[in-house]
């Protein structure tokens, strides 16, 4: 069973290109928490994406993988902004996110650090995600890495699934600035629950 696999961090265009992907007649989830979210979905972004891309191409064999590159300055200003609201429910204790959720959110920018929301920890957390994924995919055919404000990344990413694309064709645009709840309010009959349920209940993969 292969999936397309959005691995880019958080704030580097995951809901524009989940959207996309929506429009181009593929189930997605955006965030994704339990197997049967995994099993539904032909695409799913975000976390835990992100942090478990080594378990998930062990899991779904032949899925392709697209890693969302972004400016290191824009990124580091969205992305204080966003932990600055979610690191209480980041909490391992009390805070009310997904575990899966927090697990990749630690397993990635390291939580529980004193200077999370500083820059030089964040651009440490992003370039060394990087390096991760390059020396994973190394000499591999099924990653595609694009930064979606590049005029071409669009075209790009249609040759990879093999989607017609129309000249000039480009993304949309959604979470601009402090905005983060567009996933949300987008409404499509494709969308696949983060939380679906299954046969296994709203359980998660054990990757031991």
């Amino acid at each position: 069973m292969s999936k397309i696999i959005i691995i880019g961090l958080p704030r580097t265009g995951t809901t524009s290109i989940s959207v996309c992907l929506l429009e181009a007649g593929y189930k997605v989830a955006h965030t994704a928490f339990t197997k049967e979210t995994f099993y539904l979905a032909d695409a799913i972004s975000d976390a835990p994406c992100f942090s478990d891309f080594k378990q998930l191409d062990k899991l779904f064999p032949q899925s392709k993988f697209i890693y969302l590159e972004r400016e290191i300055t824009s990124w580091l200003l969205s992305m204080q902004r966003l932990l600055t609201k979610m690191s209480p429910h980041l909490d391992a204790k009390n805070g009310h996110f997904s575990p899966v959720l927090k697990r990749a959110f630690m397993e990635t920018f390291d939580t529980d650090c004193a200077q999370l929301l500083s820059e030089a920890h964040l651009t440490a957390c992003y370039y060394a995600h990087q390096q991760q994924i390059t020396t994973y995919f190394k000499n591999r055919n099924n990653l595609l890495s694009i930064n979606l404000s590049d005029k071409d990344s669009f075209q790009q990413l249609c040759h990879f699934l093999s989607l017609p694309c129309q000249p000039g064709q480009t993304f949309p645009h959604l979470n601009k600035g402090a905005q983060v709840a567009s996933w949300k309010s987008y409404k499509h009959s494709n969308k696949i629950s983060s939380h679906s349920a299954g046969k296994d209940h709203r359980q998660f993969f054990d990757y031991v």
